[in-house]
């Protein structure tokens, strides 16, 4: 007698994995490793959406870690133009490490790369992010006018 297989539910097993953790005050970094297709998609959609959530609530800038990306697709360009919107919507922009080609050459395509911040490395990256940190609540952001 043989057992029956209980399929896996949408997006167990694939070949995606993100990871979002708080390195440094005033960052939010989310780790991608994988393959962002079509099918991995919302795994990246959902680690991204829990990044920007806790940047946005902590006044936080955001790093997008894709050195461990292997392939990414067109779908996995959405998402992450959809979060680089996002993150504009609350006055900062996305930060990308983005090294290996399988990332930077699709950016570059299809020009995406302008709406990104790209970086070598996560400590550069990390640095640039911690300039979106908002001001405490009651303190003005400075006015950019100098000599008045």
């Amino acid at each position: 007698m043989s057992e029956a297989v209980t399929p896996e539910p949408f997006g167990v097993g694939l070949p995606l994995d993100t990871q979002v953790s708080r390195p440094r005050a005033g960052s939010v970094l989310l780790e991608v490793d994988g393959e962002i297709d079509t099918l991995t998609a919302a795994r990246l959609q959902a680690g991204l959406d829990e990044a920007l959530d806790a940047a946005r609530s902590e006044g936080s800038g955001v790093v997008v870690d894709l050195s461990g990306v292997t392939f990414l697709a067109s779908s996995g360009l959405a998402v992450l133009i959809g979060g680089a919107r996002r993150v504009a919507g609350f006055g900062a922009r996305l930060r990308l490490v983005a090294a290996s080609r399988a990332v930077t050459r699709p950016l570059q395509v299809t020009g995406a790369d302008a709406l990104f911040d790209t970086f070598d490395d996560v400590a550069s990256a990390l640095a640039a992010a911690a300039l979106d940190v908002a001001p405490p609540p009651g303190v003005a952001p400075p006015s950019g006018e100098v000599g008045r």
